[in-house]
């Protein structure tokens, strides 16, 4: 089976083995076979934030497809399976009065993932709702409970990025028991809420206001808008201290007019986070780019790098260096890739 058919960019050669896994039970049992047996092992969600080799993986995959959601002993609180869909929970909480995820709707993958990666959009992190994340430990061989707090959260990061170590069972978080929405102090949210920043609304409308949003960048997944075809959001924004801020800015006066401003958001403890779409727009890059080979970056959104339809893992990858050289030549500023890289490096 061609990884391709499981990947929301459409890319992706085959794999030696592929498990699917529909109980927590088949999940553990087949991760330690394959760890008994020394065979390299995928874990598989929905594949929306996974780019993976045109020569595959040579490993055995496991596909997780386990279901659940249960309410926990207080009243906001909700464990859900890795398995399950991420904007249908979202959906439900809502639905629900369970506010603190509304502004994460529209988001494609399953729940597993969303601790991996601390999942963000809009003003809110899944980091701010989890309570625990249930994993079994292949190192030790057991089912863990790991609270918020040794979880390792950060911009778009986690101690489970990165590391083999963990595979996610479950997931519990923390709501809040109300129809309206947590304040809302995302500036584009918030116009287009038409309110204050801080000002809260019923979480069907956040949720409204935010898919709407994401459509119109192509980052909800839609067959028949090919521009939906990615791994949504390639690079993170990056986050700089104040003398690569400064350096930034001089960069873009240079090469854009003195009066240029940078955008910038508060990342704490004196860091900023700059948006990676307006370093990558300004470096010469605009929506539409097409340098052939099949991937082009989408006409709604410079962040989402596109397979066209004929495209390969290796002209994905790059057009992803040409814009991550373009960028650091222009600003000096390196872009990280946000989705997981298997087989592939920039």
């Amino acid at each position: 089976m061609r990884l391709a058919d499981y990947t929301t960019v459409r890319l992706g050669g085959p794999a030696r083995g592929f498990v699917r896994a529909g109980t927590e039970e088949e999940l553990i049992g087949a991760v330690r076979a394959a760890d008994a047996a020394g065979e390299p092992v995928l874990i598989l969600g929905g594949g929306s934030n996974l780019v993976v080799a045109d020569e595959g993986f040579d490993g055995t995959v496991i596909q997780v497809a386990t279901r659940g959601v249960s309410r926990g002993a207080g009243p906001g609180v909700l464990t859900v399976a890795a398995g399950e869909d991420w904007d249908a929970v979202v959906a439900r909480t809502v639905a629900e009065g369970l506010a603190g995820l509304e502004c994460l709707s529209g988001i494609p993958g399953l729940v597993g993932a969303t601790p991996i990666q601390n999942v963000g959009a809009y003003g809110q992190e899944v980091a701010e709702t989890i309570i625990r994340v249930r994993v079994y430990d292949r190192k030790a061989g057991d089912v863990l409970e790991i609270p918020n707090e040794q979880c390792g959260f950060g911009y778009r990061t986690s101690r489970f990025r990165g590391a083999d170590r963990f595979v996610v069972l479950s997931v519990t978080f923390g709501l809040a028991v109300q129809v309206r929405s947590v304040p809302v102090r995302y500036a584009e949210l918030v116009a287009a809420l038409g309110v204050l920043p801080g000002d809260q609304v019923e979480s069907t409308e956040a949720r409204s206001a935010v898919i709407e949003l994401r459509q119109r960048k192509g980052m909800v997944i839609d067959p028949a808008d090919p521009d939906t075809r990615s791994v949504g959001s390639f690079f993170v924004n990056p986050v700089l201290n104040a003398a690569a801020l400064a350096a930034v800015e001089a960069a873009a006066r240079a090469r854009c007019g003195p009066d240029t401003r940078v955008p910038r958001f508060s990342a704490g403890d004196g860091l900023v986070k700059v948006p990676a779409a307006w370093l990558i727009e300004r470096a010469g890059f605009s929506r539409g780019y097409n340098p052939g080979d099949g991937v082009r970056i989408s006409a709604k959104h410079t962040l989402a790098l596109v397979n066209a339809g004929s495209a390969s893992t290796a002209a994905l990858l790059a057009l992803a260096r040409e814009i991550r050289d373009g960028v650091r030549d222009a600003f000096g500023v390196s872009l990280a890739p946000e989705p997981v890289l298997i087989g592939v490096s920039l």
